[in-house]
């Protein structure tokens, strides 16, 4: 059965992506599914047939990079159901999946919806992932009483090819926001720097995927590189390391511009752009025009409290915290995501 309504929202994360999933989680007609595939990623979604039993596995284990980061003590504000712990701890059990971003975002008893979820998954025919991906939507739909999905994930842009392959159907939103003030945010946030830090060892060993590591390019890393591929690494690796800030901007310019063509490509029907700035100058006509491309009616009630729940104090921060001279090198290092969104707004 096909979901009446499927919209991923890609972008860079820090650009005003988690209040987005606040705002419409807030909607009652939509089902908010927040870091759905940055916790599930590309183990959900393996070719082939899958069991029910297989596919709860993927539901249920946790997600390497994030089990890693909580055992060494970098743990990320994205990170819900530490903030009320239930069964489930990083150093014994284990945060499933699904509990550490998804449900806390949809339920006050995260355990007891994971059990209703297992339940029901478990005795699942054999098919394809995305059939699985779309039953388990269609069951939190009905669960909750909603009837249109949008997932949202940080630093997505990557996946969405994979995910148009995977479900031909789904509406996509790029969501970005101003290139220094977003990189600046990057700069601080311990999964970005996390992700840049693995983006050094990429470039150091010449290596496209972690899985083509071998023992011989680990010794060649210097020592503040090598352990972050340990189950546990010290944590002053990642919190204290200085970083040039022009390698944010050229992570930033790098995922506009792939959200930026992805989106491009696509029939008009099916692809939308939104501006975290934008958001804020006018949030009831841009959240008007959100819910139309989603599928849902922009209920007045709906629109007061969202506004609401947007803060734009961070809007300027670059221009705020960093020097001139920081400031214009930043502005150097975002120019080629600049420009391409330049190009698509003549």
């Amino acid at each position: 059965m096909t979901l009446r309504s499927l919209t991923f929202v890609i972008g860079t994360g820090r650009s005003g992506s988690t209040a987005l999933s606040r705002v419409l989680n807030t909607h009652p007609d939509v089902l908010s599914l927040n870091e759905y595939m940055a916790s599930v990623g590309d183990a959900a979604f393996p070719e082939g047939r899958l069991s029910g039993a297989e596919f709860w596995e993927a539901l249920f284990r946790p997600t390497p990079y994030f089990a890693n980061m909580l055992r060494s003590g970098v743990p990320m504000p994205e990170f819900l159901y530490t903030r009320r712990p239930g069964r489930y701890t990083a150093e014994t059990t284990g945060i499933p999946a699904l509990s550490l971003m998804v449900l806390p975002h949809l339920t006050d008893d995260p355990d007891g919806l994971l059990d209703e979820i297992r339940a029901a998954v478990v005795d699942w025919p054999d098919r394809a992932a995305p059939a699985h991906h779309e039953a388990l939507f269609e069951l939190l739909c009905a669960r909750l009483g909603r009837t249109a999905v949008v997932e949202r994930s940080g630093y997505s842009t990557g996946w969405a090819p994979g995910l148009r392959a995977a479900f031909p159907y789904a509406k996509f939103v790029h969501l970005f926001r101003d290139g220094p003030d977003c990189a600046l945010s990057m700069s601080r946030h311990p999964g970005y720097r996390t992700i840049t830090l693995m983006r050094e060892i990429k470039e150091r060993t010449g290596v496209e995927d972690f899985g083509e590591l071998t023992a011989e390019h680990v010794r060649s890393l210097p020592p503040d590189l090598a352990p972050l591929l340990e189950d546990r690494f010290d944590p002053a690796l990642v919190r204290d390391r200085v970083f040039p800030l022009r390698r944010f901007g050229a992570l930033w310019s790098e995922l506009v511009v792939q959200g930026t063509h992805f989106v491009d490509a696509l029939p008009a029907a099916q692809g939308m752009t939104l501006a975290y700035e934008d958001l804020l100058d006018a949030p009831r006509e841009e959240l008007t025009r959100l819910a139309a491309f989603v599928g849902v009616d922009p209920c007045p009630p709906w629109l007061d409290g969202a506004c609401a729940l947007l803060d734009g104090s961070r809007r300027g921060s670059a221009r705020r915290h960093l020097t001139p001279a920081e400031l214009d090198d930043l502005r150097r290092s975002c120019a080629p995501g600049a420009q391409a969104l330049e190009e698509r707004r003549r």
